[in-house]
């Protein structure tokens, strides 16, 4: 029997190399850990149980008979973060480049079946060449399966993606369907055709970099929700992010221990609106007074950012944060940015993660760039996000809420649990100027003064309709509020509605308007 040890030790041993030292070298030249370096630093010490540390591919084109390494370019099993289990799998560019094969697909599919059984959360490591090319359809057929179940498990477990180095050609669609994607600046890299065939078809040159890098899509794009300086930096991000999610869907999210006794008010929320309405600020401040601790785990940080997303805690409870930012186009909706807020509201609706909706939005943006692009479809996203949301929802109105965009953004009569507003909202159809210069058009161009009839006009409608107490009067509203309460009440409507249930009719799946 000791024979039999010494055996599986030394196979172990052999295992643990992966393509061996030199390619071991080569990675850590680059910048980049190892796969197993990898998973030490994102899951709980000594948690992590392999397995199919044994499997090697099968084919034998092209000599790759004679080039079996265990474990097939990619590491994985189950591990824990924080006490809780996920699955995971890191892709092993030592060994073929990373490369995904038949066997190599087989792997990451059994890890999600077991995750999708369990409810557990999926985790993957990116470092990949892409399909390995002597194995021709198999490997295209590796990416498919492994496509079908990002598909299927998406909103039943978490689905994260880690891009650790290249992804290119098929490999960017399995991120792609996943719920976030990471990104390390100057190592990652993303896109369906790289910059050689860019230039052969477009005849444009572009770098790795500007092409697919972490900068790229963390920005432009908006395909990468974080991108960080390092892998140790993204590791430690990728762990908070999963302090606030759910195993899976029938799971809720980690709840802390909160005082419920202590003193609630804020009383620097009262100066942070200025007192002009056309004047900006800067709603990062505004969630860091009302949220627990100040953390705001901000998703999308540079992509869109006229609209504000991510995650924190209010009264120890986990919640999803949609803000409207005035200090960006004056916090006006456009095209990503209701991208932006659908894709992350349907995310936490999907994981049973309340929303907290923090309100200053003057309306669309005009003008023909975004009307022949599709506002109205993909601003309809954003609005078919909140109605369609079941989770515990709460609304504050800071500033302006004018038109369709009041309507969208969490409205009462899209099935807003709590709206409250400050005595700074503004809520009417447009701004008072625009408004005024349409309903009295006529007598202000027939008056002596048209200055002054706009003026005294604009003072008259400011006075009955830039206020929020017409939408109280009617409910709308629940209650005009000081900002300084803000923090106890919106506290107390998620401990209120902690055993909300709210259903939409049974269908087979909806039709959201891509």
């Amino acid at each position: 029997m000791e024979e039999k040890f010494k055996k599986l030790d030394e196979l172990r041993k052999k295992a643990l190399l992966g393509g061996g030292e030199k390619k071991i070298k080569s990675q850590h030249d680059k910048g980049k850990l190892t796969a197993r370096e990898r998973i030490r630093l994102l899951v709980d010490e000594g948690s992590f149980d392999e397995i199919d540390m044994f499997v090697k591919h099968r084919s034998s084109d092209f000599g790759l008979e004679k080039q079996k390494i265990m474990g097939d370019g990619v590491i994985t099993g189950f591990a824990r973060i924080e006490g809780r289990p996920v699955a995971v799998f890191s892709q092993d560019f030592t060994v073929f480049g990373g490369s995904l094969s038949e066997a190599h697909a087989e792997k990451i599919c059994k890890i999600m079946d077991m995750a999708e059984k369990v409810g557990v959360p999926v985790i993957g490591l990116n470092d990949s060449g892409g399909a390995r090319i002597q194995e021709g359809v198999v490997s295209l057929g590796g990416y498919a399966d492994i496509f079908l179940r990002n598909t299927l498990v998406s909103g039943v477990i978490p689905q994260i993606s880690a891009i650790l180095g290249p992804c290119a050609g098929g490999a960017v669609y399995s991120p792609a369907i996943t719920d976030f994607v990471f990104m390390v600046k100057n190592t990652s890299h993303m896109f369906v055709t790289g910059p050689n065939v860019v230039k052969t078809v477009t005849h444009e040159d572009v770098t790795f970099e500007d092409l697919g890098g972490a900068e790229t899509h963390s920005s432009k794009s908006g395909v990468a929700h974080f991108a960080y300086e390092s892998e140790i930096e993204l590791f430690e991000h990728l762990r908070k992010l999963m302090s606030y999610l759910p195993l899976n869907w029938k799971d809720t999210p980690p709840e802390r221990n909160f005082d419920f006794n202590q003193d609630l008010t804020v009383n620097a929320l009262n100066s942070i609106v200025p007192d002009s309405p056309n004047k900006p600020y800067d709603m990062h401040e505004v969630i860091k007074l009302l949220v627990d601790d100040s953390e705001f785990l901000e998703v999308h940080a540079n992509y869109a950012q006229n609209i504000l997303v991510g995650f924190a805690r209010v009264g120890g409870v986990a919640v999803g944060i949609v803000a409207n930012q005035p200090a960006v186009l004056a916090g006006v909706l456009d095209i990503n940015s209701s991208n932006k807020g659908a894709r992350f509201i349907r995310f936490c609706d999907a994981f049973n993660i309340p929303l907290l909706v923090l309100e200053d939005v003057p309306g669309f943006l005009p003008g023909t760039d975004q009307e022949w692009n599709g506002i109205i479809r993909h601003g309809s996203k954003l609005l078919f996000a909140f109605c369609e949301a079941t989770v515990p929802k709460v609304t504050i109105i800071t500033r302006k809420a004018y038109g369709g965009a009041y309507d969208v953004m969490n409205s009462k009569h899209i099935r807003g649990d709590f709206n409250f507003a400050w005595p700074s909202a503004e809520i009417a159809v447009m701004g008072p100027k625009g408004a005024v210069e349409i309903i009295f058009k006529k007598e202000i161009g027939e008056s002596d003064d048209p200055q002054k009839k706009l003026d005294e006009k604009l003072s008259e409608y400011i006075e009955k309709f830039a206020n929020p107490y017409i939408a109280a009067e009617r409910g709308y509203v629940d209650d005009v509020i000081k900002p300084s309460e803000s923090r106890k009440k919106i506290i107390n409507a998620f401990q209120l509605l902690k055993t909300k249930v709210d259903k939409n009719p049974r269908k087979k799946h909806c039709n959201i308007p891509l």
